[in-house]
C-alpha cells in the first residue's frame, strides 16, 4: 500500500466533505485512517495455502468443526466494516490442521475488502484445496455496518452465507447447521 497516496487521499476527503484538516482533531487523520486500512487489507499479502499447509495424518474420523471463529472485514461496496463469526466443518480424509490455522485462514480473507459472500466461498475454497476433505461447509454470520449506520438503518440485523464442497449429506449438513445455532 502507498501510505502517503493514501494520506493524501485521506486529506482530499476531508477537505471535499468542508472539514479543516489541518485543525487539531484532524491533524493526524489521514495517518491513522492510512493506518487502519493498512490492516483493514492486510490479508492480501498473506497466503492459505502457507497457513494450511501443515498437517497431521489421522485414522479415520468424522467431522471437525471450529465454530464461533470471531472477524472483522471491510465491505468493498462502502468500505464500511462488517463482523461476526466463522465455523467451519470438514470431514477429514486422512490429515487434519492444527485448530487455529482455521482461524488464521479465516482472517486471510477477512482482511480484504470483501463481500461476505466472497469471504466463505474463499474460505470453503481454500480449506477443501488444502486439506483435501471429504467434504467442507463454512458458514458465516455477520453484522453490516452499511445496513446498520447508514441507509436502511437496520440495527441487529444478520446476514448468513455458508457454502458446502465435497461429499456432506443432507443430514450431515442438518446436523453441522444444528450444532452451529
Amino acid at each position: 500500500m502507498d501510505r502517503q497516496k493514501a494520506m493524501k487521499a485521506v486529506a482530499d476527503l476531508l477537505e471535499a466533505i468542508g472539514e479543516d484538516k489541518d485543525r487539531e482533531g484532524l491533524k493526524d487523520t489521514p495517518r491513522r485512517v492510512a493506518d487502519a486500512f493498512a490492516e483493514f487489507t492486510s490479508g492480501n499479502s498473506m497466503s492459505a495455502e502457507e497457513i494450511l499447509s501443515t498437517t497431521f495424518n489421522v485414522d479415520g474420523g468424522d467431522i471437525v468443526i471450529e465454530k464461533d471463529i470471531a472477524f472483522s472485514s471491510t465491505c468493498e461496496h462502502h468500505l464500511m466494516p462488517f463482523f461476526g463469526r466463522v465455523a467451519i466443518a470438514y470431514i477429514p480424509d486422512k490429515k487434519v490442521v492444527g485448530l487455529s490455522k482455521l482461524a488464521r485462514c479465516v482472517e486471510v480473507f477477512a482482511k480484504r475488502l470483501q463481500l461476505q459472500e466472497r469471504l466463505t466461498e474463499q474460505i470453503a475454497q481454500a480449506v477443501m484445496t488444502c486439506l483435501k476433505p471429504k467434504g467442507v461447509l463454512v458458514w458465516c454470520e455477520a453484522e453490516h455496518t452499511c445496513m446498520t449506520c447508514r441507509g436502511v438503518k437496520k440495527f441487529g440485523s444478520k446476514t448468513i452465507t455458508y457454502k458446502i464442497l465435497g461429499d456432506f449429506s443432507a443430514q450431515k449438513t442438518a446436523e453441522v447447521i444444528s450444532l452451529l445455532k
